[in-house]
């Protein structure tokens, strides 16, 4: 029988496919993130703001004394600013985004919402919250010091991309990794604890011995600090970094966190 004959009524209906995006999903989700994250108390920006500068401030107010002069330039407060702000981005970000699926697994149980949304939404939402704090502090700074500074607007948003893009990779995996293996919040806490000091946060990479380079070259955040930096100091030496090294490890990550998720996201919340 000619297939082509057959009843429209009477043919099988294929279910329709389930988007992975959902822009409502992700609007809803958004407010509550905003909502939970920063509406619980008058002081859930506030505390956005107040947290990198107290980091910023004791780093400075402890170096000044052994120091007549940071590294480079002439404001204590901007080089460390200049590290501390872009990871401040990474870890926030980064760690929000790993326990996006956890935070919103009441809400994945409707087929309207996919780990995609929860994952978009607390990216954008805790981004935008971090762009506004970095915003306010180096406003802040570069008015209330002398920093003789020279903001290169497009290192600057290219270092902040590059933190974006790789917080984004790193949580997109460390939310399958914390649904799958239990004890991975403990082992992911004991290696974030050091970034900043391997980082470039408080020493600068090219005056590391060359052994230790050679190491820590393959960290992407080495190559955010030292793109960001030469977004404010234009005489510093940035040659060894990489924004295609970092652009190469993040989408493989990336990459990797969504393939896992696409298989067992669903089967491990129903586990949990």
């Amino acid at each position: 029988m000619d297939g082509s004959r057959i009843s429209p009524a009477l043919r099988p209906c294929r279910p329709p496919l389930r988007r992975l995006f959902s822009p409502r999903a992700v609007g809803a989700l958004m407010l509550r993130e905003m909502a939970t994250t920063y509406g619980r108390s008058p002081g859930g920006y506030l505390w956005a703001i107040l947290e990198p500068v107290a980091g910023i401030a004791i780093l400075t107010f402890a170096f000044s004394f052994f120091f007549a002069a940071p590294p480079i330039g002439s404001s204590f407060e901007l080089f460390y600013a200049t590290a501390m702000l872009p990871f401040a981005l990474f870890t926030t970000v980064a760690n929000r985004v790993s326990g996006a699926l956890v935070f919103s697994r009441p809400l994945l149980s409707y087929p309207v919402v996919t780990f995609v949304d929860a994952i978009t939404a607390r990216f954008v939402v805790n981004l935008l919250a971090e762009l506004l704090v970095f915003y306010i502090v180096i406003t802040a700074i570069l008015l209330m010091f002398d920093t003789r500074a020279v903001p290169d607007i497009a290192r600057i948003g290219e270092a902040l991309a590059l933190a974006a893009l790789f917080a984004l990779a790193v949580g997109t995996l460390n939310a399958w990794l914390f649904l799958r293996f239990h004890t991975w919040h403990v082992i992911w806490s004991l290696i974030s604890r050091p970034l900043f000091l391997i980082s470039g946060g408080l020493v600068l990479f090219e005056r590391m011995p060359q052994a230790l380079q050679a190491v820590l070259w393959w960290n992407p955040l080495v190559h955010v600090t030292g793109i960001m930096r030469s977004g404010f100091f234009p005489d510093y030496p940035d040659s060894y970094t990489s924004a295609v090294y970092v652009c190469g490890v993040s989408l493989a990550l990336l990459l990797a966190g969504l393939r896992l998720l696409s298989w067992q996201a669903k089967w491990l919340l129903l586990e949990r």
